[in-house]
């Protein structure tokens, strides 16, 4: 079962004092048909900046891997465990994810995409790594990697999920 993850939204009254519009469980968690063990969390979508101004939530609209070309997106990703993971149909996945030209199936991991990103990938929770396609490096919480429109993929090797909080910026 995917983690929920708590989320807070601010906001304005009335009188244009700053408020607590929300506290609950983010309500946009997409799960790949393919995969029902991965999670992804939009907490927030900007589709245009400046953004700073109350408005609807748009993490509503369909679930889609890159964020909006002008905009940006966070999520956390929970990745189980590659041993309970199925991989057996990547391209199936990325195409639910709206990103199926970025799914590179000749690489040396199924998970290897590209997107049109700079994104921000922080550990939360349990351990992942990031392969790039020369090389690899263990991920603990608390590490920060900063992904700048590269192919890459995500490996969980241990035994438990990874909770990572993913920036992407929209380049």
């Amino acid at each position: 079962m995917v983690k929920p993850v708590r989320r807070i939204v601010t906001g304005h009254d009335a009188e244009g004092r700053s408020i607590f519009l929300e506290d609950g469980p983010a309500p946009s968690v997409f799960r790949p048909s393919h995969s029902p063990n991965v999670g992804l969390t939009n907490l927030w979508l900007v589709d245009a900046l400046p953004a700073n101004a109350d408005g609807p939530d748009q993490t509503s609209q369909p679930f889609r891997l890159e964020p909006p070309a002008r905009g940006n997106v966070v999520r956390i990703v929970e990745f189980p465990p590659d041993k309970e993971r199925n991989y057996g149909n990547q391209a199936e996945v990325f195409r639910q994810y709206g990103a199926a030209q970025a799914h590179d199936a000749k690489a040396r991991h199924p998970g290897f995409h590209k997107t049109q990103s700079v994104d921000y990938a922080i550990v939360v929770e349990g351990e992942i790594w990031a392969l790039m396609d020369v090389g690899e490096t263990l991920m603990k919480a608390g590490d920060v990697l900063i992904q700048r429109g590269t192919n890459h993929a995500w490996s969980n090797r241990s035994d438990t999920p990874a909770q990572v909080c993913f920036v992407l910026n929209g380049a």
